[in-house]
């Protein structure tokens, strides 16, 4: 039978999330729950697949890697867009590349979660409770300070639309926001100078692409309050990670929140790791039960439509 390789299966929860027993019946399943980011281990790994399910961007799969698959013919993803792939490369090899849904409010949701768990502490004071501590922190509310989202748009909107309902005042900027875009959700558009100077949490929104890696340098992270915090849960390297890392060795801003980074997952020794006024997920912004079990009966969707000749929402 051909076979279906599903990569980094991190969870180890693709076949328990949705009812594969229609492509059992055509195909071998081959489930990756480790991330492999060797191309030549790759490549071996994968050269007898006929369909490789990917998600997210967890691996890339530019021309280079696609060029080394002769047996594939279908790539699903997760989502309806993925940076990691070239698609023209997918084409060019007789390649399909069929997409999902995205993940409902599960985003939004988690970002608000991390300001509140940043700004008070959550998880040291868990540690030091869990070691026989007691209240060691002490952090703001949200009602009545202003939060900065950059970026507008279709996760922006809302993250804001919660943090009004905490009672924060919710001011935006990207490169293209107008006032009258923003108006209709109660955001005031502001310039970027203002953002990061006014702001008491900064949130980021903003997909990763040519004109938005390193939008937030080091010139933007001097303006921010010393009481100030940051937060990204969009893509690592829309942040200039060496001067993040700067300003919060020297306590330049209180902290940071962080979903996503460089290099994923992050290395052993990376020197976030090491930082108190941090808090890190290993990218879980969209990870949810609700959102895997959408992704992968989806994605089982695409392969039997595919395999039908009739294949749907190709990217």
């Amino acid at each position: 039978m051909p076979t279906v390789t599903i990569l980094d299966d991190y969870q180890q929860v693709a076949l328990t999330s949705a009812d594969w027993s229609a492509v059992r019946s055509r195909y071998s399943i081959d489930v990756i729950s480790e991330h492999i980011p060797d191309h030549d281990t790759l490549t071996r790994r994968l050269r007898g697949s006929e369909i490789v399910v990917a998600m997210r961007e967890r691996t890339r799969f530019p021309a280079s890697l696609i060029q080394t698959l002769p047996a594939l013919r279908l790539l699903v993803t997760t989502g309806m867009a993925n940076a990691a792939i070239d698609l023209d490369a997918a084409r060019r090899q007789g390649v399909t590349v069929c997409g999902t849904t995205g993940s409902g409010n599960a985003m939004p949701e988690l970002t608000i979660g991390m300001i509140i768990a940043l700004t008070r502490h959550f998880a040291q004071e868990d540690a030091a409770i869990r070691a026989g501590g007691w209240q060691h922190t002490i952090g703001p509310g949200l009602s009545g300070h202003t939060l900065g989202v950059v970026g507008l748009g279709r996760l922006g909107t809302p993250v804001a639309r919660l943090a009004q309902a905490f009672g924060m005042s919710v001011i935006a900027w990207s490169p293209h926001l107008t006032a009258e875009r923003a108006a209709p959700h109660g955001v005031r558009a502001v310039s970027k100078q203002e953002l990061f100077t006014d702001s008491d949490v900064i949130t980021i929104h903003m997909p990763l692409s040519d004109t938005t890696r390193g939008l937030i340098g080091a010139a933007d992270l001097a303006l921010m309050k010393p009481s100030a915090y940051l937060v990204n849960t969009s893509r690592g390297p829309i942040v200039d990670e060496s001067a993040l890392l700067e300003v919060l060795r020297e306590r330049h801003i209180a902290g940071a929140g962080l979903d996503v980074y460089d290099v994923e997952p992050l290395p052993i020794d990376h020197p976030l790791r090491a930082l108190r006024n941090t808090l890190l997920l290993p990218h879980i912004g969209y990870v949810t039960t609700d959102g895997y079990r959408t992704f992968y009966e989806q994605i089982i969707e695409d392969i039997l439509a595919w395999h039908e000749g009739t294949p749907v929402r190709v990217l």
